[in-house]
């Protein structure tokens, strides 16, 4: 049959060759031992239950593997177009990269983009643009119960653990964040020297398995907080209720990249899977939530303790705020993580199917917010996909005061978007914990580029705000953001996004918002919505 043939050649093959070595010269004999190794492989594969590929077609079976290992880089270095690759697209790349680099981040003869398609988003300008400020304007993040509040940066380098990224890329990331004046997340694995590194202001994440402040069962120990906390380079504590990339799981780190050092950070068992719970054991309901962060304030000192989330319902979100309202006391920021974020493992089905995507997820949040008056002493943050300075302008439209960034942030220190962050086999050394493979990664020049990255994106969104009349992030207004609809029909934020009334929710609920006005429960995070 066709799928033995090469079988049948190769035996032949050996037949002939041997016949050739025995009357020629010894160079024969190099190609007889190399024709029998694949003769061993032959017999291997037809007798071998595992593959049914290379059983069915031996020795030519092992074809489908290899073109199927080259897959990814044939696909994004010689078929995809600049515009639609994903999870960011060439162009987005090259940006980020020539930017990192110092050079021209122009592009010429026009968008190749699909300007007609339906769901393409379009800034307004305006005819008399405004003069850009001197200086990138900040965001003091820090409610009326907060004494040490926090002047934050429009782009700030999104949670990513240590055990995620390397010792050299949190290095990086960490001088980068300090010279160019931005926060740098640590991610839920804990406060580990290398977040400490160069001095650069820390959001210092708390996530289900309290990482770094917990005790020897995995509770949270308030002492260990207290103590770290206390850290004049942390400046905000965030507790992470869900991620964008896996909301409903915890964290996981593979037991390949779980090292003696990262287990010594985390406080659990080197070289095993470290899984972190679902869901908190320090609270659970909104009113415990509020009243965990109110702890952590006082335990820290006074600093801005918010929490950071990915969307799943309107009911929940209120839950959050009857819970504020009925406690006194709010988060002093909440950090909408979209679910099209990504760079945590996760199941596809979690990836591609589970949380709302961060436009939504900030319309809600804001909208919650403004409607029970507590828009004003809660600050919103952005996470999920941001790299341009069109990205940061877009989610302050649509409600977040700043923006974090993780994939873009790993692009300016090196990623190539080769998407094996979760094998610990990263090419550029920037996700895995193999030290031959980190050493790739040169602290000095790669913070430097981290550095160029965020001022000239930074810029580039400040430009953009100026060029639609805006002085500053205040000055946005949602009818400066379109969105096409079909091929005739074009609608603003406004129109799509209605904004509530401050307080409206407290008066009378309008009818789109009543029944989950309604379910919201501030003391269980399960409402029961009619149908």
């Amino acid at each position: 049959m066709l799928r033995f043939f090469a079988v049948g050649f190769l035996a032949i093959l050996v037949v002939v060759v041997g016949v050739c070595a025995a009357i020629g010269s010894w160079a024969w004999w190099i190609l007889v031992v190399a024709l029998a190794l694949l003769c061993v492989v032959a017999v291997a594969d037809l007798i071998q239950r595992r593959h049914s590929v290379l059983r069915n077609y031996p020795l030519l079976g092992h074809m489908r593997y290899l073109l199927e290992g080259l897959r990814p880089e044939l696909q994004q270095y010689f078929i995809e177009r600049n515009f639609d690759g994903r999870p960011f697209d060439r162009d987005v790349r090259t940006m980020i990269y020539e930017r990192a680099k110092g050079i021209h981040g122009e592009l010429s003869f026009g968008t190749e983009r699909d300007l007609d398609r339906v769901g393409y988003e379009y800034l307004t300008h305006s005819i008399a643009p405004v003069s850009e400020p001197q200086e990138p304007p900040r965001v003091l993040i820090g409610g009326p119960d907060c004494t040490r509040p926090y002047s934050m940066s429009l782009l700030n380098v999104s949670s990513m653990s240590f055990g995620a990224l390397s010792v050299n890329a949190l290095r990086a990331l960490n001088l980068a964040a300090a010279r160019g004046g931005f926060a740098h997340d640590t991610g839920e694995g804990g406060l580990t020297p290398f977040h400490l590194h160069a001095g650069a202001d820390l959001v210092w994440e708390i996530g289900s398995g309290y990482f770094g402040t917990r005790t020897e069962e995995g509770w949270f120990d308030p002492d260990q907080f207290a103590e770290k906390a206390g850290c004049d380079q942390v400046k905000m504590i965030s507790v992470k209720l869900s991620q964008g990339a896996k909301p409903g799981l915890g964290g996981v780190l593979p037991a390949a990249k779980v090292s003696d050092e990262i287990a010594r950070f985390r406080g659990v068992p080197a070289h095993e899977k470290c899984v972190s719970p679902a869901a908190h054991s320090a609270f659970g309901t909104p009113r415990e939530l509020i009243a965990f962060v109110r702890r952590l304030r006082e335990l820290s000192g006074g600093k801005p303790v918010g929490v950071k989330l990915c969307v799943s319902s309107r009911s929940e979100v209120l839950a959050l705020c009857k819970a504020m309202l009925s406690e006194g006391t709010a988060p002093d920021f909440v950090i909408v993580d979209g679910a099209e974020g990504g760079t945590a493992a996760a199941p596809l089905e979690y990836e591609d199917n589970i949380g709302l995507p961060l436009t939504d997820g900030l319309q809600i949040v804001h909208n919650a917010l403004i409607g029970t008056g507590l828009r004003d002493r809660v600050r919103i943050g952005a996470s999920g996909k941001v790299a341009t300075g069109t990205d940061i302008v877009k989610r302050l439209i649509q409600g977040a005061d700043y923006t974090n960034s993780a994939r873009a942030m790993m692009m300016a220190i090196g990623c190539i978007q080769a998407q094996r962050c979760h094998t610990n086999k990263c090419p550029v050394g920037v996700a895995t914990q193999d030290p031959r493979r980190a050493r790739a990664l040169d602290v000095a020049d790669k913070a430097e580029r981290a550095q160029r990255y965020h001022a000239a994106t930074v810029a580039q969104a400040v430009q953009i705000m100026a060029s639609l009349g805006a002085s500053t992030p205040a000055d946005l207004r949602p009818h400066m953001l379109l969105k096409r609809l079909s091929a005739t029909e074009v609608r603003s934020y406004a129109v799509l996004y209605p904004r509530l009334e401050s307080g409206v929710l407290l008066r009378e609920p309008p009818a789109e918002w009543a029944a989950d006005w309604a379910a919201a429960d501030p003391d269980s995070f399960r409402a029961e919505l009619p149908g």
